[in-house]
């Protein structure tokens, strides 16, 4: 039996930055969604309008171009990062603390159901065929760096070089781990199993500000949202307005929903 995704809906809108720097993608068993982190420290010049852009671009075509679907979600995250760090090595020889990163999901339909791997701050929500909805997600990326400033009531300065020595230990024992360069990143991911999935939809954080902010009320709303073309696109115009009106820098915003592809009832 060949298991494999088929596309509901694909929507992406551009940040105030106007440069978009996710991307989402599927291939057969494969699905993903790719959120490049905002750049704080002294960027590289990598060929790309962006540093965040040139590796979402990147791991997007790394993951297009395979088609495993043995060996679990860990080695598929741990082969996608191995191609980037020696495609990296090209052009920026061995700087690691400089190099872009990203929040990365991958999903993987298997004999058991779908297997999910998450590093960051992506959100994959999946309904599966016992009517259960369940929403998979790593720990958040600046979680707690925010913690540590409300607790000390820090100025903008101050939050700003927090955040600077957060990016700077990132991928290193008892921090948070992101997709970059090190595949040992997929040994740290976050991964799932779920039982036969009905309907996934994979979001970068940007789009999820639409449950952040209580557009929808949280992951079965999302989910029923963005089911269709139509509703995905209603809830992001929804949500560019609200932040608009409340004065929100908006982020890039990715929507992915699949389905499994139907397997076709055998020829008597």
């Amino acid at each position: 039996m060949t298991l494999a995704w088929e596309k509901r809906v694909r929507v992406q809108f551009e940040g105030d930055a106007h440069v978009q720097e996710d991307s989402c993608g599927f291939n057969g068993a494969n699905a993903w969604i790719v959120d490049g982190a905002t750049t704080l420290l002294e960027p590289l010049d990598l060929p790309s309008a962006s540093n965040p852009q040139w590796l979402a671009q990147q791991l997007n075509t790394v993951l297009a171009e395979s088609t495993a679907s043995t060996g679990g979600v860990r080695a598929l995250l741990a082969a996608a990062v191995s191609t980037i760090d020696a495609r990296a090595t090209a052009l920026v020889g061995s700087e690691r603390v400089r190099f872009p990163s990203a929040a990365l999901s991958v999903a993987q339909l298997n004999e058991q159901g779908v297997q999910i791997a998450s590093l960051a701050d992506c959100s994959v929500v999946v309904r599966t065929h016992d009517g259960a909805t369940h929403l998979v997600r790593a720990e958040l990326p600046d979680t707690r760096v925010e913690l540590e400033a409300a607790r000390r009531t820090v100025d903008p300065q101050e939050r700003a070089r927090l955040l600077c020595l957060d990016r700077e230990s990132r991928n290193t024992p008892g921090n948070v781990w992101v997709a970059r360069r090190e595949p040992e990143a997929a040994d740290h991911a976050h991964v799932v199993q779920l039982g036969p999935p009905e309907l996934m939809v994979m979001a970068s954080d940007g789009a999820w500000r639409a449950v952040d902010l209580g557009i929808v009320a949280g992951p079965e709303e999302f989910l029923e949202r963005t089911s269709t073309t139509l509703g995905a696109l209603a809830l992001l115009h929804e949500l560019r307005a609200h932040q608009d009106r409340i004065g929100e820098v908006a982020d890039d915003a990715t929507i992915l929903t699949l389905a499994p592809r139907p397997t076709p009832s055998p020829q008597p």
